[in-house]
């Protein structure tokens, strides 16, 4: 018997899909079939036609085609994703039809007029991988056309998904006219959806819980103001509906997903979730929670305050991997950002300096996006607080008060520009306005570690050390990874000195240098502190390692560095010191 033999060609795959589709459906079905149409048949067709396309297929708000030329291909996704920034310039933004496209080069088995193979899968990877009105395209298709169109090529670096056996390195078009939302780069931060948490039983108090918590997590991300957070009514849309999550992320125009579950044993309750990179389907973060259900409206605070206060981190942390991946001339203002945050997070005096260097680029390439310019007013603070500058408050007069201002101005609702204007008013020597800023910085996120940090340590400087603790501590509940615990941990080592609680003072500023010892505040509160207990053997000893530390040590940089409101604060640290055997000016 004589073996079929199968077709097969080597062809250019295109795969295209509508964002939002459902959600633009369940807004109006109507509107939306007709526009799709009328976008298919006056530039879908024409353009297929002329670059010599075919459509293999449609599925609802996806679309296969083949080509059989590479350049063809990317050329008419360039020119169909220009045509839609200009289709969409009258329409309003919640009713707008944006495409993604992804283009790969594949073998593949025909059958009739439709084909088959896992180049096709790559496309359709590639596709949701794209950004909102972008193109991604594999590696076999980069190297095709990139001295043949006029076009610029972002390397994503290499990239695993699912159901592909070997990572494919990808790359994004980042011709500025393709971007579909006005060519802002600030609008391609990448959002997160929160799903409706499943309730695992039939209680229907159980149910009313899971939402609850389903919508405290969404509005404690937006307080954050970092990444955009897929609205409320989007996303329970899927709620009670079994869907891949890949999928919901592609529909929503989300690139990571926070799904999670609520189950009731008697008195006692868990509750899981999980945080999905829904491009390559990799978990980046899971957590279960179990309590009593003693108090369910405190055990609802209680999980959406520890669940948003740890994913923040996971977000950053997986958007600063994916820009230490691209190439510097490719950074955009959220790249240099992110990298930005990385040198922050590191603090060290050369690192704050390469964060500020990367901000002020991020500003140059958008001056609207608040959040590049409350980060530089941070990196500022530090120089101040982590005394890199000889005299902070001439500093907060110079630049830091007038840049965390403007990060006031260009963005109300945004928790670190209050935070920097806070502390940029506490260098200045105008304790009231500092604490009242980073009130504010709180009252905008309940969850930001840092805001409670500040205010713990102005609050200390200003002369009201035991109402310092509480704050602290709680920066430390929030976020005890924070790359600041040394400092938290110090501050309240200078909070239990300036009660004269000298032994606490000991305590926590031990605690902070065995977080990092290269911390020299924590290595004055422990001398000091040491100094005032007559406990000289071990104050020499704390000096000497202090004096390895900062061998420039003086009493200036005292001055400069502790902006105290009661100059017997001052004093006291003097006094400490000298007890110890310091002798220096």
């Amino acid at each position: 018997m004589e073996q079929q033999h199968e077709e097969r060609r080597l062809i250019t795959i295109l795969a295209a899909d509508v964002v939002g589709y459902s959600r633009l459906m369940a807004v109006d079905e109507t509107g939306t079939l007709a526009q799709l149409k009328t976008h298919r048949k006056e530039l879908i067709e024409p353009k297929t036609a002329e670059h010599h396309g075919r459509v293999v297929k449609l599925m609802g708000d996806g679309t296969l085609m083949e080509f059989g030329s590479v350049v063809d291909a990317v050329r008419f996704a360039v020119d169909v994703q220009r045509a839609m920034v200009e289709r969409n310039a009258s329409v309003p933004e919640d009713r707008q039809i944006t495409y993604r496209v992804g283009i790969n080069i594949g073998d593949i088995i025909v059958e009739g007029e439709d084909i088959y193979g896992d180049g096709i899968n790559v496309a359709a990877r590639l596709e949701a991988l794209a950004e909102p009105g972008g193109i991604c395209v594999s590696r076999t298709v980069f190297n095709h056309v990139k001295n043949k169109v006029e076009l610029g090529f972002e390397d994503l670096g290499e990239q695993e998904f699912k159901n592909i056996p070997e990572p494919v390195r990808v790359y994004r078009i980042v011709e500025q006219e393709v971007r579909t939302l006005a060519s802002h780069p600030v609008l391609n931060r990448p959002a997160v959806a929160v799903l409706p948490f499943d309730s695992l039983s039939a209680d229907p108090e159980q149910e009313y819980f899971a939402d609850g918590i389903t919508e405290d997590i969404i509005t404690g991300l937006s307080y954050w103001r970092w990444f955009p957070v897929i609205a409320r009514n989007s996303t329970f849309a899927y709620k009670g509906r079994a869907m891949d999550v890949t999928q919901v992320a592609r529909e929503l125009g989300a690139r990571y997903v926070l799904e999670g579950s609520v189950r009731k044993a008697g008195n006692r309750v868990r509750i899981s979730a999980q945080l999905i990179d829904a491009p390559s389907s990799h978990h980046l973060w899971a957590r279960h929670y179990d309590r009593d259900l003693s108090d369910i409206f405190a055990l609802q605070d209680e999980i959406t305050e520890r669940i948003v206060a740890s994913i923040e981190p996971e977000l950053n942390r997986a958007e600063q991997e994916r820009a230490s991946r691209k190439q510097p001339e490719s950074l955009d203002a959220w790249d240099h950002s992110l990298r930005a945050l990385w040198h922050l997070n590191r603090m060290t005096k050369d690192d704050n300096a390469e964060a500020c260097r990367l901000l002020q680029k991020a500003m140059e390439l958008d001056p609207e996006w608040g959040g590049a310019v409350s980060l530089l007013a941070l990196c500022q603070s530090f120089v101040g607080w982590l005394g890199w500058a000889e005299e902070p408050a001439r500093q907060s007069a110079g630049f830091l008060l007038p840049i965390a201002t403007q990060a006031v101005a260009l963005d109300e609702g945004d928790w670190l520009a209050h935070a920097t204007l806070g502390m940029a008013y506490v260098w200045a020597r105008q304790h009231e306005r500092g604490a009242d800023e980073l009130k504010r910085a709180i009252d905008l996120n309940p969850s930001a570690a840092r805001a409670y940090h500040f205010l713990g340590f102005t609050l200390a400087i200003s002369g009201r050390p035991g109402d310092a603790i509480a704050e602290l501590n709680t920066a430390l509940r929030l976020d005890p990874s924070d790359p600041l615990i040394s400092h938290t941990l110090a501050a309240l080592g200078l909070s239990y000195f300036l009660l004269r609680k000298f032994e606490d003072a000991i305590l926590f500023s031990g605690k902070a240098l065995r977080a990092d010892p290269g911390n020299v505040r924590a290595h004055h509160r422990l001398v000091a502190s040491l100094g005032h207990l007559g406990r000289i053997e071990e104050a020499s000893a704390a000096l000497r390692e202090l004096l390895r530390w900062q061998p420039d040590f003086s009493k200036g940089y005292i001055d400069a560095a502790y902006p105290f409101k009661n100059p017997e604060h001052h004093d006291l640290i003097l006094e400490g010191l000298r007890k110890a055997g310091w002798e220096g000016e």
